[in-house]
């Protein structure tokens, strides 16, 4: 990943404004200082058609596999994503790598001068501007700055008050529901999805992920509201099946036949990727691809991904959105790393931090590494279903470490040391996180097990700092 100096800067001016990724508060999200914000700058979020996307989980997974296939098609696409786990870039960018330092720096520029330049009191409320805000300001001014044709826009938090929630998209899609964030969306699923339904606009198609019956009705009912089409998942696509398969002719894979330990070699001798194949009438034929982002969840999103290019650029052929979607990649889901220079052992980082998303994560880590032992460094923010969530680790792992997932979130490690517990499960933990991943590093490079880390993105991006900087010193 590129890394600007421009961004440096830009960072050290947001940190002046109120940031909800770190210091989260109830109440406290409008639109109306974005509509402001973009009438100041001209409109930049009505500079090219944008896909729009919400859920509870994938929706990052989603984005990106439409922006890929969007630059497959030859349209120059951006993308803007979140969190970021190493670089800041990694939120705003086009479909597989940062855009140039120019593009940055213009909208920076741009941004901070005129920003800068607001009284309070201009302001809508006489409310200041959020960090998120200026963050969602800048992807639009860069996507400008770089003429792309098409934005590919992940919603934030909810959607119906998300910064993002300014555009009126060619398409929306809306990946699956479930409880997060309650303190901030509701506390049932269908509170959950009229917030996330209020991305839903005006006459503009929306392609819904599989849902509970809850936040179908919900969705159902928005959508008649305001006369936008809905295409859900199970009404459109017919089959959505894969099986994990080793990319490499020299692998020495045992357990492909029965897509069982594909990693049961000792280090990192191939790669995984899944060959699945999705099955629709809008397709004249089946589309089949080998997806480097892997499990179920993947494969459907693959599918939600593929329909909504599909309804709304219906000469986009069968081939391209193939590419696309073997071309798509995003940091941080089930992304699979070599430890140490002999590459005996595996980091697998997830950031899957909801009950099903990390049920998910475990039947992936499952079909690939097989039932040979593994180790597990978790973190989560203090918001999270913990007692829910413990048990589902309560096999495979014969080395649990837990600790604080970084300084941004907020975090309640005895909360979470007392989940584990409960569950019956033996485990460390410390406050220190630091010393947490060294030590799951080290134990794991030693016995030379796979290491999967997950519950917190923001805990991947300090195991990362810490991968990256031994990496340094090796070289």
């Amino acid at each position: 990943m590129a890394h600007f100096a421009c961004l440096d800067e830009l960072q050290t001016w947001l940190d002046s404004y109120l940031n909800f990724e770190k210091t989260p508060q109830k109440d406290v999200f409008w639109l109306d200082t974005m509509a402001f914000l973009c009438k100041t700058f001209a409109h930049p979020q009505n500079a090219a058609p944008a896909f729009h996307v919400a859920g509870s989980k994938g929706k990052g997974s989603v984005a990106a596999m439409i922006a890929a296939i969007l630059d497959a098609a030859g349209y120059r696409t951006g993308l803007y994503t979140s969190p970021h786990i190493t670089d800041f870039s990694e939120r705003i960018g086009s479909a597989h790598s940062p855009f140039a330092e120019t593009v940055y720096r213009a909208a920076a520029e741009t941004m901070m001068q005129t920003v800068g330049a607001l009284r309070r009191e201009d302001l809508p409320g006489g409310r200041g501007i959020t960090w998120f805000e200026l963050v969602t300001l800048y992807a639009f001014l860069c996507f400008r700055e770089a003429k792309t044709e098409y934005n590919v826009l992940e919603v934030g938090l909810g959607g119906r008050l998300d910064a993002t929630n300014v555009v009126t998209p060619s398409i929306c899609c809306i990946t699956p529901i479930e409880r997060e964030h309650t303190v901030f969306l509701g506390d049932t699923i269908a509170k959950i999805a009229a917030e996330k339904g209020g991305i839903i606009k005006n006459g503009v198609p929306v392609v819904v992920a599989r849902q509970p019956p809850e936040a179908k009705a919900v969705f159902t009912q928005i959508a008649a509201e305001r006369n936008a089409r809905v295409y859900y998942f199970d009404d459109i696509i017919q089959e959505v099946s894969f099986t994990y398969e080793a990319d490499g002719r020299n692998a020495s894979v045992r357990g492909i036949e029965n897509n069982t330990g594909l990693y049961r070699t000792n280090g990192l001798r191939t790669r995984v990727v899944m060959r699945t194949t999705i099955r629709s009438s809008l397709f004249a034929r089946p589309l089949t691809a080998r997806l480097p982002l892997l499990g179920d969840v993947q494969a459907e999103n693959a599918a939600l991904a593929a329909v909504a290019v599909k309804l709304a650029l219906p000469d986009t052929d069968e081939h391209t959105i193939e590419t696309g979607l073997e071309n798509a990649m995003l940091p941080g889901r089930f992304e699979i790393v070599p430890l140490g220079s002999d590459r005996r052992s595996l980091i697998i980082l997830d950031g899957a931090h909801t009950v099903n998303s990390i049920r998910g994560t475990l039947r992936t880590f499952r079909a690939v590494f097989g039932t040979q032992d593994a180790h597990l460094l978790f973190a989560c923010a203090a918001d999270k279903d913990m007692a829910d969530i413990a048990p589902l680790f309560a096999q495979g792992f014969s080395r649990i470490t837990l600790t604080k997932p970084g300084t941004v979130k907020q975090s309640n490690l005895a909360a979470l040391a007392q989940s584990f517990a409960a569950a019956g499960l033996p485990y460390t933990s410390t406050e220190d996180f630091y010393a947490a991943i060294g030590g799951a590093l080290h134990a794991a490079g030693k016995s030379g097990v796979p290491l999967l880390v997950t519950g917190s993105f923001y805990l991947l991006a300090e195991v990362k700092k810490i991968i990256d900087t031994g990496a340094a010193r090796a070289g």
